[in-house]
């Protein structure tokens, strides 16, 4: 009797302590939350690094196709990088570029480089851009265009006088493009060494490489749209500089705190931790692209649209392509490359490999229990066989989790 109760006993402890584990649970079959909570809440089940060469391909492409448009288009240098003339004059009422374009063309016997109208209302201005005319050649323009056009003053008088004529010189482009490269270098070199300094030598070399990437990606979306290259573009293009590497500091950063003493455990290799880390910090990127973007589009929509200001077209456009450049590489390539970086050599390839090994151990012991267990179950079919945990294999991403977590508190 009592040797009875001790094995009901005993059987009874065994269920209750295989329902407590999450073996035998099929986790595809388990309820599995929304993209949108797993996009927000972080939890791993976003694969970025794990399909990392899908993404050095589509990276490589990008880089491709914009380095083959820098090559054979060039770019749409603004005048200050080329010189030339500047000719400008109030715009009336009804006045088209096209006419405008006409006139010069009848007056000097060549068409201008570009013909636009700057401002809206009364603070309208036409700009005209040509290549450096003499003299003889402003002189006949402008009666051209005051003969077509009368321009008025500020005092609504026709005055030929508001239409002026500024000739620039290519050396002061060429003198802001020097600088920029001085600015750029000095940058980067201070960037690697806070990077070495705060993390490590290999986010450092994945962080320049994604800034390379960044002004690559930028130049030729230029170059293949046709936008003016102007020094406000030079400009813009080193301030969104800064906004990828915030980027990608911050994932680094949580990078390097899921990494921490990973070296002496065994379930979780250095691109998981890794890979979880983007997923932690995906939603912070997002919300700080968006919240960046807003005000580039209020600006190209205010500053440009409805005042006309040219300088700040140009930095805007800069900008709003920069974001969302710099944004796709830190969350796509950064991490991604230092991943590749680490699993190249040293430590965490050695600590990859162990893991690795020890879930195919796992694996395969587990099959051979459960050959077992099937063996003795067909022996003794009214024999209680406990469930007994399997190899240990991470559950389904974004999948809710089982066992105790389930169990009701008595």
């Amino acid at each position: 009797m009592s040797e009875s109760t001790t094995s009901s006993q005993s059987a009874a402890q065994t269920d209750s302590d295989a329902s407590l584990s999450d073996s035998g649970v099929n986790q595809s079959s388990m309820p599995q939350h929304s993209w949108l909570s797993r996009l927000y809440t972080g939890t791993g089940a976003f694969e970025v690094v794990g399909r990392r060469k899908f993404y050095y391909i589509l990276t490589g492409t990008i880089v491709l196709i914009s380095l083959l448009s820098i090559l054979v288009r060039g770019f749409t240098l603004g005048i200050d990088f080329e010189g030339g003339s500047r000719i400008q004059f109030p715009a009336g009422d009804g006045i088209e570029t096209s006419q405008v374009e006409e006139v010069y063309s009848q007056a000097l016997g060549m068409d201008p480089v570009s013909v636009q109208t700057v401002g809206s209302g009364s603070s309208a201005t036409v700009q005209i851009r040509s290549e450096a005319l003499d003299a003889a050649q402003v002189i006949k323009l402008q009666d051209a265009l005051y003969d077509q056009f009368q321009p008025k003053d500020s005092d609504g008088a026709v005055s030929k006088n508001v239409i002026s004529v500024a000739d620039v010189s290519e050396t002061w482009g060429g003198q802001i493009t020097q600088k920029a490269l001085i600015a750029l270098l000095v940058f980067l070199v201070i960037v690697s060494v806070y990077i070495a300094v705060r993390f490590e030598r290999d986010m450092a070399i994945a962080a320049i490489v994604a800034l390379f990437f960044d002004i690559t990606v930028t130049a030729g979306v230029y170059s293949l749209v046709g936008f003016e290259v102007t020094p406000a573009t030079v400009i813009g293009l080193l301030t969104i500089l800064g906004f990828s590497l915030y980027d990608s500091v911050v994932v680094f950063d949580k990078v390097e705190e899921n990494t921490r003493g990973i070296l002496h455990l065994t379930r979780r290799t250095y691109a998981e931790q890794a890979n979880l880390a983007v997923n932690q910090t995906l939603m912070r990127s997002i919300n700080t692209t968006l919240i960046s973007v807003l005000p580039v589009l209020a600006l190209m929509v205010v500053a440009v649209w409805m005042l006309g200001v040219g300088t700040l077209k140009d930095l805007a456009l800069v900008q709003l392509v920069g974001i969302i450049v710099g944004a796709y590489s830190s969350i796509f390539f950064a991490t991604p490359l230092l991943v590749t970086l680490k699993e190249r050599w040293g430590p965490v390839a050695a600590h990859t490999r162990k893991v690795l090994a020890r879930r195919a151990t796992l694996a395969e012991g587990g099959g051979q229990k459960a050959a077992a267990t099937a063996t003795a179950g067909a022996a003794a079919p009214d024999a209680v066989t406990p469930r007994r945990r399997t190899a240990a294999t991470a559950p389904t991403p974004g999948s809710r989790p089982t066992g105790k977590r389930n169990k009701k508190r008595h």
